[in-house]
């Protein structure tokens, strides 16, 4: 991250979103009860992001399928495609698909350093926080007639993240990680 913040590299934190449409509970008070119908099925908007740690830019992919190694090759083709100069690293968890040889091969040819997180550490994914604030933002206390529409609603904030939603985020997207000193851990 440091050399990140100086110029000399980048960091993408990686990680994927599963946008179920349904009903999202909101406490509202009101005289008489009103009832909303809400979506039916299980319809999922998957958005795979690429969050740049230094200039808080997002890059992303998206479909209504699933997200797997062939996801993430795409993704890792468009953070190549950006020409940065210096060294690329992308900051992933431990999901088997972003584990496979073809994945680690495809970023050493694109010359993309993989960094896996601890397994069950999600606070120490940056984009965590996006997909929290997104939610936020569009989902909760909202209904959307229709999948279409919540699609929108998605990529709209998304779309916005370097205008409207500036200053939220960058309050919000800050680099404070908690860490621990080495220390011997003696038993008593």
């Amino acid at each position: 991250m440091a050399a990140a913040r100086a110029g000399a590299g980048h960091v993408f934190f990686v990680d994927a979103a599963h946008f179920v449409m349904g009903s999202f509970l909101a406490c509202v008070w009101c005289v008489a009860r009103i009832m909303i119908r809400g979506g039916c099925g299980r319809q999922r908007y998957n958005v795979l992001g690429a969050w740049n740690a230094v200039t808080n830019e997002l890059v992303r992919v998206t479909n209504t399928t699933v997200v797997n190694s062939l996801t993430i090759a795409e993704l890792l083709h468009q953070i190549a495609a950006l020409g940065l100069i210096g060294p690329i690293t992308v900051v992933l968890d431990n999901a088997r698909y972003q584990h496979c040889v073809f994945i680690q091969e495809l970023a050493t040819t694109l010359n993309i350093q993989l960094l896996f997180l601890p397994g069950y550490s999600p606070n120490l994914n940056l984009i965590e926080r996006l997909w929290k604030f997104t939610k936020n933002k569009v989902l909760y206390g909202r209904h959307y007639r229709n999948f279409d529409a919540f699609q929108k609603a998605i990529d709209g904030c998304l779309d916005h993240i370097t205008t409207d939603h500036r200053p939220a985020l960058k309050l919000l997207m800050t680099h404070n990680f908690q860490t621990f000193a080495k220390a011997s851990l003696l038993a008593a």
